[in-house]
């Protein structure tokens, strides 16, 4: 019996991960009503407000409580990573393993805290991993440069600002 209810808690998670990415994809350039102003998105328009040609979110939609730019941006970002798993309830996006085809003995991979609903570099939080191979070919953790977590928030935060100037001059 626990392992059917863990199957289908499962199929629910990844049902509702997959309605919520596709919907990215589905998103609409206008801009988000004042009630939205900070960024929050709804499931329907995941950077705020509906369009008068899409469907539009009904009032008691369920809103997710991360900043719809730093999530899309996030994932822009990040997209030449394998995904492992992106929760836009929680705000948490992480990677898999990343290998460079250019320098194959070292790998990364990241997680990306988004904590607020407002567009602020205080909002975000990445966290890079690395390994390196060893003599012996294993896998051991090294330490990142301090910069490169830096780095990456400030790739994401200016993309994300730059998504919400062509939101809000369209």
């Amino acid at each position: 019996m626990p392992f059917e209810r863990e199957n289908w808690m499962r199929g629910v998670t990844a049902g509702v991960l997959a309605l919520s990415l596709g919907s990215l994809g589905a998103c609409s350039t206008t801009k988000a009503p004042k009630s939205q102003s900070g960024g929050g998105f709804s499931l329907m328009h995941p950077l705020g407000g509906g369009s008068s040609k899409g469907p539009q979110a009904p009032s008691d939609a369920p809103a997710i409580g991360v900043n719809g730019y730093l999530w899309r941006s996030t994932l822009d970002t990040l997209s030449f990573m394998p995904l492992v798993s992106a929760d836009p309830y929680g705000g948490v996006v992480i990677t898999d393993w990343y290998i460079n085809p250019e320098k194959t003995d070292e790998r990364f991979k990241c997680t990306v805290y988004i904590l607020d609903s407002r567009l602020r570099a205080d909002g975000l939080n990445v966290a890079v991993f690395k390994q390196a191979k060893d003599p012996a070919g294993n896998w051991v953790d090294v330490a990142i440069a301090p910069q490169t977590e830096t780095d990456i928030e400030n790739a994401i935060l200016t993309k994300a600002r730059q998504l919400r100037l062509s939101n809000v001059k369209g």
